[in-house]
């Protein structure tokens, strides 16, 4: 884990021109090209110092989540995003990555069911409830 110091010293993660929606259509153009199903965007800018967007998105199969991170890794160092981050590629049930701005999670069908991520971020707060009559006196 990077100290806060750390954080504000490094390199940026990509060329002062390339801005985040710059960023966010690169892997969205990507992800539709390698046939990621169920792409999801989560604008978490202002709730988390993380990214300002996370994108998930599932792959049929080990085999089809590995080809997504790998082209979707090429596709950003093309544009010029430098320290990408990329994780989880041996296995392939679940894969990070991290290019600065927009993180995005790449899963299995059955992994991404299991962590369901997309509610931990739900922005919709469920009503509350009304009191059950019994509670509510005359």
């Amino acid at each position: 884990m990077l100290s806060a110091r750390q954080v504000a010293e490094r390199e940026p993660l990509a060329p002062s021109g390339l801005d985040v929606e710059t960023l966010y259509k690169a892997v969205i153009e990507s992800l539709e090209d390698s046939k990621a199903e169920e792409i999801v965007t989560i604008d978490i800018a202002g709730r988390s110092s993380l990214a300002d967007a996370m994108i998930v998105a599932s792959g049929r199969s080990h085999r089809h989540v590995g080809a997504i991170a790998d082209h979707l890794e090429k596709k950003l160092r093309e544009i010029g995003v430098k320290q990408l981050r990329v994780d989880g590629l041996p296995h392939c049930d679940w894969v990070l990555v991290d290019a600065g701005d927009v993180m995005v999670h790449l899963f299995r069908p059955e992994v991404r069911t299991f962590y369901n991520l997309e509610k931990m971020w739900e922005v919709e707060v469920p009503a509350p409830k009304p009191a059950p009559r019994s509670i509510i006196r005359r």
